[in-house]
C-alpha cells in the first residue's frame, strides 16, 4: 500500500525539521513593528499599532513536474499565489500584495511568459498586486525549475486576528469544496500514477474528456470569499487544508472537531486511492479530500456562512 512517507515525504519528519529550525530563531525585533505570537501558525504577524501585517511564503512544489511533463505552464502561477493567499485568509488577513521567486536551471522566456499568465490570473482572483519578484538561473543548483513567493496581507487591529483561540463547544464547522488535489500530496500522487503504469497524457478514467495530467494541474482554489465571511459572521477559526490534511485543525484549538458529514471527495482522490491501494487514514492525512478550507463559526451564523462560502456544515466542535 502506497504512503506519502514511502514516496519520499514524511510529514512528521518535516514537523521535526520545522521545530529544529525555529528553535534557533529566537531574536525578535524591539520597538515599532515587532512580531505578534510565535512562529508556526498560518502566517507571521507584525504589529503596526492600529494595523497588523500578515506574511506568508510558499511554493508550487512537485506539481511543477506535471506541468513540465505536459509542457503546460500557464496555471502553476495561480497555485503559487493561492497557497500563500489562502494562508493569509486563515488568520483573518485581507491579501494585498505578492512577490514571486522563479529559479530555473536554464532561462526560458517562453516558459516565463506562461508562468506570468498564471501569476496575473491568481492576482486577479485574489485582488492583489504583484509588486516585485526575483528570477535566478542556477544550473548547478536547480534541476528544472522552482516557483515560490511571499504574500502580504492586513488585519484591521489585534482584535480581528483569527487564530482559533475563540473556538468553543457547539461551534459549527463549515467545509468549503476544493477544486481537486490543489498543490499538496503531488509526490504521492505522481508515484502511484507512475507505478500503476499510467502516463500523464492518458485519459483520466473517471472523465476521459481530459488527461490525468490536466486533472492534476487544475489550479488550487483561492478562498477569497473568506474576506466577506469575516465581515458578516462571528468567525472563531479558519483552516487552510494543505499538507497533513485535517491534522491542520490541531493548530487552532485543543478542543475536539467532530466531522460527521464531510464533503464528498472529487474523483481524483478515489482514483489515486484505488490504483495506489492507499488506506483511508493516509488519504486524509495527505490530501484535502474535497475540503480545501474550513471555517469555524458561531452556530447562529452557520447558515449565513454557508451561503457566503458556498460550503456546508460538516460537523461541530466538541468539548
Amino acid at each position: 500500500m502506497a504512503t506519502y512517507r514511502d514516496a519520499g515525504v514524511d510529514i512528521f519528519k518535516e514537523n521535526e525539521i520545522i521545530r529544529s529550525l525555529s528553535s534557533h530563531i529566537t531574536y525578535r525585533r524591539r520597538g515599532f513593528g515587532g512580531p505578534i505570537g510565535d512562529i508556526g501558525h498560518y502566517a507571521g504577524l507584525i504589529d503596526l499599532g492600529s494595523l497588523i501585517l500578515a506574511f506568508t511564503t510558499d511554493g508550487v512544489g512537485s506539481k511543477i513536474l506535471v506541468a513540465e511533463e505536459l509542457g503546460k505552464w500557464d496555471t502553476i502561477g495561480i497555485d503559487c499565489i493561492a497557497m500563500n493567499v489562502n494562508d493569509l485568509l486563515a488568520v483573518g488577513a485581507e491579501p494585498l500584495a505578492f512577490v514571486d521567486y522563479l529559479a530555473m536551471e536554464r532561462g526560458d522566456e517562453n516558459i516565463a511568459a506562461e508562468i506570468g499568465k498564471g501569476l496575473n490570473e491568481g492576482a486577479r482572483l485574489s485582488n492583489i498586486s504583484i509588486v516585485g519578484g526575483e528570477t535566478a538561473t542556477l544550473p548547478e543548483i536547480i534541476n528544472g525549475m522552482d516557483l515560490a513567493g511571499s504574500a502580504l496581507g492586513v488585519i484591521q487591529g489585534k482584535e480581528k486576528i483569527i487564530t482559533g483561540d475563540r473556538i468553543e463547544k457547539g461551534d459549527a464547522i463549515i467545509g468549503v469544496p476544493s477544486s481537486g488535489i490543489h498543490s499538496n500530496g503531488l509526490t504521492l500522487a505522481r508515484k502511484v500514477i507512475e507505478d500503476a503504469g499510467y502516463s500523464y497524457n492518458d485519459p483520466f478514467p473517471p472523465d476521459p474528456s481530459k488527461t490525468i495530467g490536466e486533472e492534476l494541474l487544475i489550479p488550487t482554489k483561492i478562498y477569497i470569499e473568506v474576506v466577506d465571511l469575516i465581515k458578516a459572521c462571528d468567525v472563531h477559526g479558519l483552516a487552510h487544508i494543505t499538507g497533513s490534511g485535517l491534522l491542520k485543525l490541531k493548530r487552532l484549538t485543543d478542543l475536539e472537531f467532530e466531522i460527521t458529514d464531510p464533503l464528498p471527495p472529487q474523483p481524483i482522490f478515489k482514483f489515486l486511492q484505488e490504483i495506489g491501494r492507499i488506506e483511508d487514514d493516509e488519504m486524509y492525512r495527505t490530501f484535502n479530500m474535497g475540503m480545501g478550507f474550513l471555517a469555524v463559526v458561531d452556530e447562529a451564523d452557520a447558515r449565513k456562512a454557508c451561503g457566503i462560502l458556498g460550503g456546508e456544515v460538516v460537523g461541530r466542535v466538541r468539548g
